[in-house]
């Protein structure tokens, strides 16, 4: 299914689809451990009712939104293949209709495995490009569509880490992915500003993420990292930011975000 066919589809106006009492719905991928839970906790106490999106996690994702849910916030776990873009618009299209909007997307969830040079293979690329890049764009895709049927807009927020412009050793697949979320948030952001002046997408960067050792689902950077709040903190300071679009927030280690003046 493609993002163009979701308003025939949906058989609604964005006035009928969208009711005023619901809380603003926040989607996540890779929410359901690491960064990703972080960034979902985060929002869910900012008021969001939230999507938790994951792959091969879904009890954790169960968990996760058990725990929303008393705190008083809707909450749903839902599971597709990010590699898959079949399955990945499905899933966005099941939050929307189980909330009736979505307000924001977090993508959190990438790949970071370490191969030494003289063993990766095109295969490991593209690998890396499907759930990193690809994945974060389909979502994004979709999510869009969803949002340019909303008087209200939406903000996309693409989450990658520095491997483009401080690669690692062995990190070369995980580099050229990487390299490629700001230049998708900006491409993103100009097309959805001639399409809905509301539909804003940023990213965030965040230094220092550890590397994903072995061939383990996608899961989100900063996975176990210390400052990971800093990047869920980032994350929240883009989706708030009302008149802020297609920039790239880089968060340090250690340090609190904020927007350049």
């Amino acid at each position: 299914m493609q993002a163009a066919d979701m308003s025939e589809r949906a058989g609604a106006s964005p006035a009928d689809r969208v009711n005023p009492a619901t809380p603003s719905v926040a989607l996540v991928t890779g929410g359901a451990r690491g960064l990703g839970a972080t960034v979902v906790r985060a929002l869910a106490a900012r008021g969001f009712a939230v999507a938790i999106h994951c792959h091969g996690s879904l009890v954790e994702a169960r968990a996760l939104a058990a725990d929303v849910e008393r705190t008083g916030r809707p909450a749903l776990a839902v599971t597709a293949n990010l590699r898959d873009d079949g399955p990945v618009r499905a899933m966005v299209h099941r939050v929307a209709d189980h909330f009736g909007r979505i307000d924001v997307l977090v993508t959190t969830a990438m790949i970071r495995r370490r191969t030494v040079l003289e063993e990766v293979t095109a295969d490991d690329l593209r690998s890396h490009f499907d759930v990193t890049c690809i994945g974060a764009f389909v979502c994004a895709q979709e999510v869009g569509a969803v949002m340019c049927d909303q008087a209200t807009g939406g903000a996309i927020v693409l989450v990658g880490d520095d491997a483009a412009t401080h690669p690692r050793a062995d990190e070369v697949a995980a580099a050229c992915a990487a390299g490629a979320i700001p230049a998708l948030a900006r491409a993103l952001a100009g097309e959805y500003a001639r399409r809905h002046p509301r539909v804003r997408v940023n990213a965030v960067v965040m230094r220092g993420a550890p590397s994903c050792a072995g061939p383990a689902d996608p899961v989100p950077p900063g996975r176990a990292h210390p400052d990971g709040f800093h990047l869920a903190e980032a994350v929240i300071l883009l989706v708030e930011a009302a008149d802020v679009s297609g920039r790239c927030l880089t968060v340090e280690d250690g340090v609190p975000p904020s927007l350049p003046s």
